[in-house]
């Protein structure tokens, strides 16, 4: 699906300012939202590509409205209520105790999967990212659909975040590094000079 935070492209949203010193958190709240989704998250109800996608759903006037920390939270809510977890009497044996997180943390969530399959593109060769429109999740960024760029790098096999995200699997396959020109994606009005590197699952491509 192309969310509200599909925004490549699109005009009147303002610069994107970096803050000098920026702070972790701004206030105290933002922390505990951090602290609440990664605890949530350790129950092991949801999987990482789910928890983006629940996210990348809401409402665009929701989504727009609402800072980082509020966005998580909106959608730790949707994620609670889908998976019935808002039941206080409900027993959670995986519950993650406190002296664990630092390992837990440092451990982190390798996503990537060996692969069987020989690789569909070689590198230095010129792919299209397909034009498509999901109605589920994609990392496929929706301004780079239809676009032609160059592999750079077999980054090897990785878990296919469109079927993690609805408890299709894994589905592992061959994600690339492509290059696409900024003149090929933006025309015109583009950057001089400027190149666009994304990260792409072997099925969001065609050969060019």
């Amino acid at each position: 699906m192309r969310g509200p935070q599909d925004l490549g492209g699109r005009m009147g949203f303002g610069p994107v300012v970096p803050e000098v010193g920026e702070p972790l958190f701004h206030a105290e709240w933002e922390a505990r939202a951090l602290g609440l989704t990664l605890a949530c998250g350790g129950l092991g109800h949801w999987t990482l590509d789910e928890s983006r996608h629940a996210r990348e759903s809401l409402p665009p006037a929701v989504y727009y409205s609402s800072s980082y920390y509020e966005i998580w939270i909106r959608a730790l809510e949707v994620l609670l209520h889908r998976h019935g977890l808002l039941d206080r009497d409900t027993p959670h044996p995986r519950r993650l105790s406190a002296d664990r997180v630092p390992q837990v943390l440092a451990r982190g969530t390798p996503y990537d999967r060996p692969l069987s399959t020989l690789p569909r593109f070689a590198i230095g060769q010129r792919v299209r990212a397909k034009n498509t429109h999901p109605r589920g999740h994609t990392r496929l960024p929706g301004y780079l659909a239809g676009h032609v760029g160059v592999i750079e790098a077999d980054r090897g096999g990785f878990i296919l975040p469109d079927s993690h995200a609805h408890g299709g699997g894994e589905a592992p396959e061959r994600l690339y590094t492509v290059v696409f020109d900024g003149a090929e994606v933006w025309g015109r009005d583009g950057e001089p000079g400027l190149t666009i590197s994304a990260d792409l699952w072997e099925s969001y491509l065609d050969p060019a």
